[in-house]
């Protein structure tokens, strides 16, 4: 992915809102879309639910969960500690002054810690997604990061995702990351109700609807290899299932970026 393919013709730049929490977010879920969008010359406007302040990722997810592992490489600390000294990263805008009318993409990380139930379960959030999805522009969303499009109504009062191809945060990969954890207490356990599961709960037809991918563990794709990432393609929306789509989560949504009509 070059910078030659992000802007339009007439030199104007696409720009993606990300919205995060104002803590708990996962670094590599953010930081490396930023890089690898900013690198191709997108600019990319950061939200939360106040504005003005910079968010923290989840520390742990930062050095490792686990004896320092299971959490982001070294490749992606890097691009978080560029994140963190970012202009618009320090100073992001409050989810209710992102006019969705003002952007070209939207995105959403995700996150298990705690501090990612401010963003997951906001009304106010969900009201900004859906004036969005109406605008039919691409979306991307992540790991937990599709929890607030399950969440999110249309104007029949039914999901936004109710007829869309999706996967999620796998509840295989879920289970895990609870019981490897058990002794950080609710850590790995958002929402007593597993991810997979309540994304299901939103498609009209789950069985058709929902892709799990192939079953990983340890594997994740890289800058350069996408062999053990997945994600679903489904018109101007992109979803991954964690923090091992990244990279190739972050390079389907650039591809649906270029290919959409500049504002």
């Amino acid at each position: 992915m070059t910078g030659r393919d992000g802007p339009p013709a007439d030199g104007m730049r696409k720009r993606v809102l990300v919205p995060l929490p104002d803590r708990d977010f996962d670094p590599t879920e953010a930081a490396v879309p930023w890089r690898l969008l900013t690198d191709a010359g997108y600019e990319i406007v950061f939200a939360t639910e106040r504005g003005g302040a910079p968010p923290a990722c989840d520390a742990r997810a930062l050095r490792g969960i686990v004896f320092g592992r299971f959490g982001a490489g070294t490749e992606v600390q890097t691009f978080y500690a560029e994140l963190e000294q970012a202009a618009e990263f320090r100073s992001p805008v409050a989810w209710t002054d992102a006019d969705p009318e003002r952007f070209d993409g939207l995105l959403l990380p995700g996150g298990h810690a705690p501090g990612m139930r401010q963003y997951l379960g906001s009304r106010a959030l969900q009201e900004k997604i859906s004036a969005f999805w109406y605008l039919q522009r691409p979306v991307g969303a992540i790991c937990h990061g599709v929890l607030p499009l399950a969440r999110a109504r249309d104007d029949q009062g039914r999901s936004l995702l109710a007829r869309r191809r999706t996967t999620c945060f796998p509840k295989y990969l879920e289970r895990l990351a609870r019981g490897a954890t058990f002794w950080l207490g609710d850590y790995a356990r958002t929402y007593p109700v597993y991810v997979e599961d309540e994304v299901r709960a939103a498609l009209d037809d789950p069985a058709r609807q929902f892709e799990r991918g192939s079953r990983v563990f340890l594997a994740r794709g890289t800058a350069s290899d996408d062999r053990a990432a997945f994600v679903v393609v489904d018109g101007n929306y992109v979803s991954g299932r964690w923090l091992g789509d990244a990279y190739l989560f972050a390079r389907s949504f650039e591809r649906l970026l270029r290919a959409a009509p500049a504002l």
